[in-house]
């Protein structure tokens, strides 16, 4: 890719991104992912205006792709709450899907899972198998051309040893596509 498209992407992305934000989304990471992990309920802090994911959750999610082989700059996040506070609509994060582009999108908890699946009802309901069409928290599924899971209760499984195993084992299943850069 040449200098001046390089710039125009880079031009392009930031213009949809700024819309996005006009839109009350909440978003944190970089404009490229490789993977988005959408967060449906905010914790205290990012309810009270912090950046998505800043938290310990975030923190652990960002050691376990770093780990997988993700590079620092591959991943975003986004909140299932506006600015306003009011829900993120199934629409708009298909908007916010098909801005950034991940090659793979991980609900982190049972609302993001909910909101998730009706963002991608079309695809999910051509799906024969019933715990993919559900996105059954640890099974990967493959609808809209990205790779999809839900992980369960993330921030939850934290505080509980066990649980938290059972977190890494599912994001194991999602390493990085593509050749490392």
């Amino acid at each position: 890719m040449g200098q001046s498209a390089k710039i125009a992407a880079r031009a392009k992305a930031k213009a949809e991104i700024a819309h996005l934000a006009a839109r009350g989304v909440r978003l944190a990471g970089c404009a490229f992912p490789q993977i988005l992990f959408v967060k449906g309920t905010p914790n205290a802090a990012e309810a009270a205006g912090g950046q998505p994911l800043s938290g310990a959750d975030g923190e652990a999610l960002f050691k376990a792709v770093s780990a997988l082989g993700y590079a620092p700059e591959e991943w975003a996040g986004c909140l299932g709450v506006l600015e306003d506070g009011s829900a993120l609509e199934p629409a708009l994060l298909s908007l916010v899907i098909a801005t950034l582009s991940p090659l793979t999108v991980v609900a982190t908890d049972e609302a993001a899972r909910r909101l998730l699946r009706d963002a991608l009802a079309n695809d999910l309901v051509e799906l024969v198998d019933l715990s993919e069409a559900l996105l059954e928290p640890g099974v990967v599924v493959q609808a809209a051309g990205l790779r999809v899971m839900a992980v369960g209760e993330f921030e939850a499984a934290l505080a509980d040893p066990a649980a938290k195993q059972l977190m890494w084992a599912r994001l194991k299943r999602l390493p990085p596509l593509g050749e490392p850069y």
